[in-house]
């Protein structure tokens, strides 16, 4: 993985965006920035968009992904399948509540089935870019040729 594409800075108005995704149920946000997602996406060419699931605990309380409903969105635009590939192997705390050090040994993921061609992950949010990276190396461990990343928004 060598980078990891973002359309806002998660500062500001972009940090309130996306805690009002993350936490008010305020999913008609992830239509815009799915857009812009698309938009910057398309320098790709990618056979499946996937996500980086989010621990089964916080998915329950939300009563959704916040990365799965931008994924599915963001596939949508670019004409192309979206896919469960990644499963959470760990029930790391939230990454909101730990410094950057232990935010650095991201979550663990594996992939749930072999994977062909290339792959879009999307997220929310990138912080230390150690999400993208473990779901990077589940990816190809598990057969992708290409894996590209993309976010919502970047801690600058």
């Amino acid at each position: 993985m060598s980078v990891v594409d973002a359309v806002l800075a998660y500062q500001g108005a972009g940090r309130r965006i996306l805690l009002a995704l993350k936490y008010g149920n305020a999913k008609p946000v992830a239509r815009s920035l799915a857009s812009a997602m698309a938009r910057r996406a398309r320098r790709y060419q990618v056979d499946v968009v996937t996500w980086a699931p989010t621990a089964t605990v916080r998915r329950r309380k939300r009563g959704y992904d916040q990365a799965e409903v931008l994924a599915r969105a963001v596939a949508w635009r670019l004409g192309v399948p979206c896919r469960c590939l990644l499963r959470r192997t760990d029930d790391a705390p939230p990454q909101t509540s730990r410094t950057r050090a232990e935010r650095l040994d991201g979550p663990a993921f594996e992939a749930r089935r072999r994977v062909r061609g290339a792959v879009l992950v999307v997220d929310d949010v990138v912080t230390t870019g150690a999400t993208m990276r473990a779901a990077d190396a589940a990816l190809r461990a598990a057969g992708a040729q290409a894996v590209h990343c993309i976010a919502a928004a970047a801690t600058p």
